[in-house]
């Protein structure tokens, strides 16, 4: 497969296969593929919209595509709160104590530089000594030690 003739199919409007997608997913994550043609498919995908099947191939793609962490081995509820971004950092370092409190796992990963408003990563960095460089295995002794913990994600 090219890249290209990707970008150019979702350009013309057409339906992607669920190996075009997957292939495209591989590329950025493995960086086989420059950013630039990322940033085309992604410009054609918001001009010409997906299926509601690419964009449950596009998920399953991304999910599949890190890390999966099981946190299955320590005891209580997971829960996620999340948002789109420049707004829910406010909530956020209120939501995930409280949850823990009443017994609830909370395991975020944050975003930066999130348009004018940064993300929750930079505003706690701005914090003296708060970590969000955390280890998997730092990660889990929070969530099994306060039941929350806030990282950052990796490259």
């Amino acid at each position: 497969m090219r890249a290209v003739d990707i970008i150019q199919k979702k350009r013309n409007g057409n339906a992607l296969t669920p190996d075009e997608i997957r292939f495209f997913v591989a590329g950025v994550t493995d960086f086989s593929l420059p950013d630039y043609q990322a940033a085309a498919l992604l410009m054609a995908i918001l001009l010409r919209g997906m299926t509601p099947e690419e964009t449950a191939v596009l998920t399953d793609a991304m999910v599949n595509s890190g890390v999966r962490v099981d946190l299955s081995d320590i005891p209580g509820i997971k829960v996620d709160k999340h948002s789109t971004g420049g707004v829910g950092d406010k909530s956020s370092i209120v939501i995930a104590p409280v949850v823990a409190a009443c017994g609830g796992i909370v395991p975020m990963m944050s975003g930066r530089g999130l348009g004018h408003t940064g993300g929750t990563l930079d505003k706690l960095e701005s914090i003296p000594g708060f970590r969000t460089n955390l280890s998997l295995s730092e990660m889990r002794a929070s969530l099994a030690a306060v039941g929350c913990a806030l990282i950052g994600q990796t490259a």
